[in-house]
Order: C-alpha cells, then sequence, then structure tokens
C-alpha cells in the first residue's frame, strides 16, 4: 500500500509537468487544451499508475501491451482513461490488446497495421493508430523511413483503423537544438501528406520527459512523459 507522502508527491508532479506544458504552449502561441499529456507508467505498478490518474492524469502509455492489459484489466480503475501502446507490437499481441480500445503510436510496418485493422474489423472495431517514423534514420531505432510511410500511404487498410497521424523520437544523443529540427521535420512530413492524401491527420505524438519543450515548439500534440511524472517515487512492486 502507498503512503500519502507517495500520494503527493505524484500529485505535486503531475502538476508541474501540467504547468510546464501549458507555459510551453503558450511561449510559442499555441493552447495548452491542444496538448495530451500521455503519462507513461511503465516504470511504475498499478497502484502508482492509478494514483497518478487520481491526480490527473486520464492518458496512460504503456511500453509492453502485456503490461497495458494487465493495468486495465486490475481491479484498481476508478475513472476511465485512455490507453496508449508506445512500444513495438508484435503481431501475435493485437488480438488481446485492441479489446483495450488503445490508441497504438509504435505501428511500424505495413504488415502490423494491417493486422490491427483485419483483428479490429473482426470484432466491429476501429483502432486509432499513429504511424512511427524513424525521422532521426538511426539504423538501432523502429519506424518507417518517410519514404516507406509515404507508399504505405497509398494502400491504407479500408476499415478497422483510424489513422490520426505520426509518432516520433529524436535520435539517440541529439541535443535539444537537433530534436527540435527533427520534430519539425516531422511536422512538415504530416503537413505535406495531408495535403498530398486528403487525410485529415491532427495527432503528432513527439518528446518525451527529456525534450517536450522542442515537441511542443514544433507542434506536438501528444507528449509522452514518464520519469518526470515519478522523480522521488519508487516503482513499487512491478505489478
Amino acid at each position: 500500500m502507498m503512503d500519502d507522502q507517495v500520494r503527493r508527491q505524484l500529485a505535486e508532479n503531475w502538476r508541474a509537468v501540467e504547468i510546464e506544458v501549458a507555459g510551453a504552449a503558450e511561449a510559442c502561441g499555441r493552447c495548452p487544451s491542444e496538448i495530451t499529456i500521455v503519462g507513461v507508467t511503465k516504470y511504475v505498478d498499478a497502484d502508482r499508475t492509478w494514483a497518478l490518474v487520481d491526480a490527473g492524469c486520464t492518458h496512460l502509455g504503456e511500453s509492453r501491451p502485456q503490461s497495458l492489459w494487465q493495468k486495465a484489466e486490475s481491479s484498481g480503475m476508478q475513472v476511465d482513461v485512455t490507453w496508449h501502446l508506445i512500444g513495438h507490437l508484435q503481431t501475435n499481441k493485437v488480438r488481446r490488446l485492441v479489446g483495450h480500445h488503445p490508441i497504438i503510436h509504435s505501428v511500424d510496418s505495413q504488415r502490423l497495421l494491417q493486422c490491427i485493422a483485419d483483428e479490429s474489423a473482426a470484432r466491429e472495431l476501429v483502432t486509432r493508430v499513429l504511424l512511427e517514423i524513424n525521422i532521426s534514420g538511426d539504423e538501432a531505432k523502429t519506424g518507417f523511413a518517410p519514404e516507406e510511410a509515404e507508399a504505405l500511404l497509398e494502400q491504407l487498410p479500408e476499415s478497422g483503423i483510424e489513422l490520426l497521424g505520426l509518432m516520433a523520437m529524436a535520435g539517440w544523443g541529439t541535443d535539444r537544438d537537433e530534436a527540435r529540427r527533427q520534430f519539425e521535420a516531422t511536422r512538415e512530413l504530416r503537413d505535406q501528406w495531408s495535403q498530398q492524401y486528403q487525410l485529415n491527420l491532427p495527432e503528432l505524438s513527439m518528446g518525451m520527459s527529456g525534450d517536450f519543450l522542442e515537441a511542443i515548439a514544433a507542434g506536438a500534440t501528444m507528449v509522452r512523459i514518464g520519469s518526470r511524472l515519478f522523480e522521488g517515487v519508487e516503482p513499487g512492486d512491478g505489478s
């Protein structure tokens, strides 16, 4: 069981991140309500996850589909949340995952996209997805090269998915200026493809705890923040 001090720390961390995100938005002439903070809870157990929800975070991100559905199916949920799958997804995990209605940020192959579409359509669902773009070109990173993603846009599945936009991470070891340039390049791709293919692509999932300020300045609509929210908090039992 958590003590009240942990709950207070989580609430303070959440409020501090909210304030910083709002300030970053206003500094570049944007409305804070345009930006969704996805609290990345892969670091903590279910109790701390629900405490973060109690503090006001209703968008939760997990890297592993097993962790997402275990937490979603646990008995601690008091309010509705939107789940986000932000890590690599194997096709054999799709069937169970889509039943929890997540937003899947990490679609990195045509095969995976088609699998999500097929499983969702078979269950009369529409799963919201983003295409992961390897904007830095790092060989160690997953995601589509821009030209691969563009080719996919010409043959999207006709049912079962709703393409919301793009997700990107800055390359390993990049400084803040380079991270912003990479995020701006992702936004430019989104804008170009929206016009070229007449697609509504409202979302840009860019930025994490170390670079979300640059991502917001570049146009991010979703920022994935984990470690900042759990500063001073032990992870718990890992469940």
